[in-house]
C-alpha cells in the first residue's frame, strides 16, 4: 500500500469515524477464554493441523499455536477455530 493511500485511510479513521479494521484492512480478532478464535478480514488459509493455524492477512500472517484445534466455521473472510489455545502470534510477511 502506498504512503498516499494509508494517509487517506488514517484520516478517514480518525476523522470521519470509521471502523480502522476495516478501513485499514486489519484482522478483527475475537477470543473467547482459551476455547475459541474468530477471525474477521484474513486473506486464506496457510496452515492448519491440530496444532497450529496460520492465515495470510494484509501486512502478513496471523499464527494460533495450542492443542485439539477444530475449524467450525470458515467464509471467504471469517473463521471460527475450537480448541486449547495457547499462543496468538502476527508474523510479518517476509517470515512464514
Amino acid at each position: 500500500m502506498s504512503k498516499w493511500q494509508q494517509r487517506v485511510r488514517t484520516l478517514m479513521v480518525n476523522y470521519l469515524a470509521l471502523p480502522s479494521d476495516v478501513i485499514l484492512e486489519l484482522p478483527r480478532i475475537t477470543i473467547i477464554g482459551q476455547i475459541h478464535v474468530y477471525i474477521e478480514n484474513h486473506l486464506g488459509l496457510v496452515t492448519y493441523s491440530d496444532t497450529e493455524l496460520k492465515l495470510k492477512m494484509k501486512q502478513g500472517f496471523v499464527q494460533i499455536t495450542g492443542t485439539s484445534f477444530v475449524i467450525k466455521m470458515m467464509l471467504p473472510q471469517e473463521i471460527l477455530l475450537e480448541g486449547s489455545i495457547k499462543d496468538v502470534r502476527f508474523l510479518p510477511a517476509n517470515k512464514q
